[in-house]
């Protein structure tokens, strides 16, 4: 499939953000135990706002992907059959969940209405919210995941491997982010957020890696002798059909080298996985303000190459007609 980066940025920028929020509930969570020292109202205000901005950030970047933006409200009306339509429900709940969370931190809304488990677990309005959040936050991981993972012609995407990727990558950048989040404040929480970080950052790569070996041995069951009714052992396409571009030669075709997508693959697994843990491993050590930071960096640059190469390795039926160029 040809790349798409409105997409591209979508699926990153919402996952940042849906892991950035999953961060903070559990920084809360854990504060309100007793696990983690307690931070004040701005740093879940601040941090809400940000997780916000990546979400808006992210539903901006979609609409360059339309060709007629003032009718995206119809996205939604398909609710009952398309994963799309389930998305574009569920990503704005998960915009007002978050600002509701952050500004109820900002207000300070945050005195107890119950106590549960023996004094254990303080519950109030933002608690509440939290919960709420995480339920939609893995709603929309699976609502996004879905929409390719549904699709059953493009075999590369029709695998449970698609909905753990972009949850766990999701969630492996918005861990590194909060990370990276405390390392500027100067809190001592980088060391919590960093090492959720690199649990999913960890996960990711085994779900990601066995993503690859399944496609890499992929047997797709149209052919080019399924595709023209010739059961002949050797069929060689020798041109595309077409003297000019067109739409389907254009967007269900990525257009670059095999090598070109060996040295992405490669620039991918580097930078989403080992660079960023060795940035928190070493940040550990030096107690340094900036590495979690660049480690995030250099994680989202990654991911952004690993979503291009996620659609790029799709291979889409009806290029067994119109890839060969004569």
């Amino acid at each position: 499939m040809h790349p798409a980066f409105s997409v591209i940025f979508l699926t990153t920028l919402i996952g940042a953000g849906q892991g950035l929020f999953l961060a903070l509930f559990t920084g809360q969570l854990y504060a309100s135990i007793k696990l983690i020292e307690p931070q004040d109202a701005n740093f879940y205000a601040i941090g809400s706002a940000l997780a916000l901005g990546l979400l808006i950030a992210g539903l901006g970047a979609s609409f360059l992907h339309l060709g007629r933006p003032e009718r995206a409200w119809r996205a939604a009306s398909m609710w009952r059959t398309s994963w799309l339509s389930r998305e574009v429900i569920v990503l704005p709940m998960m915009m007002g969940v978050v600002f509701f969370y952050g500004l109820f931190h900002y207000l300070g809304w945050t005195q107890p209405w119950l106590v549960a488990g023996d004094g254990a677990l303080p519950i109030d309005v933002t608690m509440v919210l939290g919960f709420v959040g995480v339920i939609v936050t893995f709603a929309l991981f699976v609502c996004t995941g879905m929409i390719y993972a549904s699709v059953k012609f493009l075999e590369e995407w029709h695998s449970p491997y698609t909905i753990a990727n972009f949850t766990l990558l999701g969630m492996a950048s918005g861990f590194m982010l909060a990370a990276a989040y405390s390392a500027y404040l100067g809190n001592h929480l980088v060391g919590f957020y960093g090492t959720w970080a690199v649990i999913f950052t960890v996960l990711g790569l085994g779900t990601r890696i066995a993503s690859l070996i399944r496609n890499a041995t992929l047997k797709h069951k149209s052919t080019l002798q399924t595709a023209i009714g010739v059961r002949h052992r050797k069929i060689v396409q020798k041109s595309q059909g077409f003297t000019a571009s067109s739409f389907n030669t254009r967007e269900f075709f990525h257009h670059q080298s095999p090598e070109f997508l060996k040295l992405v693959r490669l620039v991918f697994l580097v930078l989403v996985f080992p660079v960023p843990l060795l940035l928190i491993g070493v940040s550990y050590v030096l107690e340094s303000p900036t590495l979690p930071i660049a480690a995030f960096v250099i994680q989202y640059l990654g991911l952004v190459a690993e979503r291009w190469y996620f659609f790029a390795e799709a291979n889409h039926p009806q290029n067994l007609y119109y890839q060969s160029i004569s």
